[in-house]
């Protein structure tokens, strides 16, 4: 019997929406992993708060009605979108939650654990849509994949990792494992010049590792001349052809002030095409 593989899209409509294509693009990359996708869409709930100056200059009830009146119609709209999206190519099941303003991101990671991973459509110039995503990343403790606007992958078989033999690498490779197909190729990334690396080898170590498990798997050194380190393994992975990075998410959060490591930043700074991020 072959088990489903659960994905979940967490969708929030307030302040930020994601836009239409990177949730496309989102369903794109659960039909090309065979995942069965669960999209929750998020409404939010307003506190009501007595000012009697905002009676006289706002309506603020009538804004607070209007504000979550929009934002159920905009989960509609996105369920619709979802189930349109998906067709009969895989099986998508869309509900809703409503919550007050402030609590969804720590739902989302919450409920992002009872899935095998999350899809998390992507937004450059949202700054909610990138809140809830390090939410999701560094609070589910499960792998996500950020998912831009311009990824609508028909397959995922070529899959790039970022190697430098780290514990959140190692724990990385593991998660993507179970979504390798039989024919799945992978090439193995490692930046030079960066940090002082365990041995010089460590790319081809891993390549020889995943072959002896019957994988086609080519070790690549990427040099940086003088880039951003997401954008070397980004531009090297599209250029090797792989149509996945899977990376370790190097980071941790104090109240919502998130550190993130170099190359993790990087990829929320500037996110070029799906990448699976594992913490």
């Amino acid at each position: 019997m072959t088990r489903a593989r659960l994905a979940y899209m967490p969708l929030i409509t307030y302040p930020d929406i994601a836009p239409d294509d990177s949730v496309s693009a989102a369903v794109a990359v659960a039909v090309a992993l065979g995942l069965e996708l669960h999209a929750k869409t998020f409404s939010v709930e307003i506190p009501r708060a007595s000012s009697a100056l905002g009676g006289v200059l706002l309506d603020l009830p009538e804004m607070i009605r209007t504000t979550e009146e929009n934002s159920v119609v905009q989960c509609r709209r996105l369920e619709d979108l979802v189930r349109q999206q998906a067709g009969t190519a895989v099986k998508a099941e869309c509900t809703t939650r409503k919550l007050a303003a402030g609590l969804t991101l720590d739902a989302a990671a919450i409920q992002a654990r009872y899935y095998d991973l999350s899809l998390l459509p992507w937004a450059k110039d949202k700054l909610t849509i990138q809140d809830l995503a390090q939410a999701v990343v560094f609070g589910s403790g499960r792998p996500a994949i950020l998912v831009p606007p311009s990824a609508i992958p028909e397959k995922i078989n070529h899959v790039a990792i970022a190697w430098d033999g780290t514990r959140v690498a190692a724990r990385a490779l593991a998660d993507a494992m179970p979504l390798l197909t039989d024919d799945a190729r992978l090439t193995v990334l490692t930046i030079q010049d960066e940090k002082q690396l365990e041995r010089g080898d460590i790319a081809p170590a891993l390549a020889s590792s995943l072959q002896l498990r019957g994988l086609d798997a080519q070790a690549k050194s990427v040099p940086l001349h003088g880039r951003p380190i997401a954008e070397a393994l980004q531009a090297s992975a599209a250029e090797a052809g792989a149509d996945l990075l899977v990376m370790g998410g190097f980071g941790h959060s104090r109240i919502r002030d998130f550190i993130l490591g170099g190359a993790t930043k990087g990829v929320f700074r500037d996110l070029r095409m799906p990448v699976l991020l594992s913490h």
